[in-house]
C-alpha cells in the first residue's frame, strides 16, 4: 500500500526556485533530448554538460559576442593599416641595404 506524505515546505520552496530560476525546464529539456538520442552517448553525464552549457546561451549572449567579434576585427584591420603605415614611414627613415639589414 502506498503511503502519502504531506509535502515537506523546505522541499517544496526549493522545488519552485529550481522552477522560477528555469532548472527544472533546463534539465528536462536535457534529459528528453538524451532519451531521444538513438545512439546513447558513452558518457551520458558528458552529454548533460555539454547540452547545458548550450542551454544556458541565450540570443543576448550570442548577439553580445558577435558584437565584440566585429568590434575586433575592425580594431584588427585599423591596426593593420597603422602597422604598414609605420613601416613605410621607417622605410623613409632607414633604407635597406641589399642584404637586407638597415644602414646604421
Amino acid at each position: 500500500m502506498a503511503h502519502h506524505r504531506a509535502p515537506d515546505p523546505k522541499r517544496e520552496q526549493f522545488r519552485r526556485y529550481l522552477e522560477r530560476a528555469g532548472v527544472i525546464d533546463s534539465l528536462t529539456s536535457v534529459l528528453v533530448s538524451l532519451y531521444e538520442e538513438r545512439e546513447k552517448p558513452s558518457n551520458a553525464l558528458e552529454f548533460v554538460k555539454q547540452h547545458l552549457n548550450a542551454v544556458g546561451h541565450t540570443s543576448a549572449d550570442t548577439e553580445a559576442l558577435q558584437q565584440e567579434v566585429t568590434e575586433l576585427r575592425k580594431r584588427c584591420t585599423r591596426l593593420e593599416e597603422e602597422n604598414k603605415d609605420l613601416k613605410a614611414r621607417l622605410q623613409l627613415c632607414e633604407p635597406v641595404s641589399k642584404d637586407g639589414s638597415t644602414a646604421n
